[in-house]
């Protein structure tokens, strides 16, 4: 598949995103501990074309610009998922998770269906390819605690901080 890829910035640093030919989110990632070439890699190792295109790349930047400003609390992008048919179970059930709520891994293995599998949930919930927009930030541990982001606990604070998720006198509030 030929993607195509631009470096969106925000207020917690840059963004990696790629598109498919339709338009179709493929992938959006904080760099963080990660560099662009390392983003480019995975994709061709998994047999994508890489073009850069800014052009191609603008709804997604217009509608992050708008989450980090308070504007949107939902995104309106479409999105190409490759991943196994749990891990898209996973991603679907993050989509429902409201702007400014969290839900703590056990919680979404319960809606799942599986009561024991937080531990799956969470394994899938790292391999969202398509941060903020499937809002795996959302997802807590079971004392509330933050736990797990790829992108690092640092940047989850501060997305949960920016929809509200925060609470004086708990970690999170739901």
């Amino acid at each position: 598949m030929n993607l195509r890829y631009s470096i969106v910035k925000t207020p917690l640093g840059d963004v990696f995103a790629a598109v498919d030919e339709q338009g179709a989110l493929v992938e959006l990632r904080f760099l963080g501990r990660r560099t662009i070439e390392d983003s480019i890699v995975q994709l061709r190792n998994s047999g994508h074309a890489l073009s850069r295109s800014r052009d191609s790349l603008e709804e997604v930047r217009i509608q992050v610009h708008e989450y980090f400003t308070r504007k949107r609390k939902q995104f309106e992008l479409p999105v190409h998922l490759e991943g196994t048919l749990f891990q898209r179970r996973v991603w679907n059930r993050l989509r429902e998770i409201a702007y400014g709520k969290t839900v703590t891994y056990g919680e979404l293995a319960v809606r799942l269906g599986i009561p024991n599998g937080a531990r799956a949930v969470g394994r899938a919930n790292a391999t969202n390819p398509v941060a903020l927009v499937i809002p795996c930030h959302r997802v807590i541990g079971h004392a509330g605690q933050l736990t797990g982001y790829g992108a690092g606990i640092a940047i989850k604070k501060a997305l949960l901080g920016l929809e509200g998720a925060l609470s004086p006198e708990l970690p999170f509030s739901r």
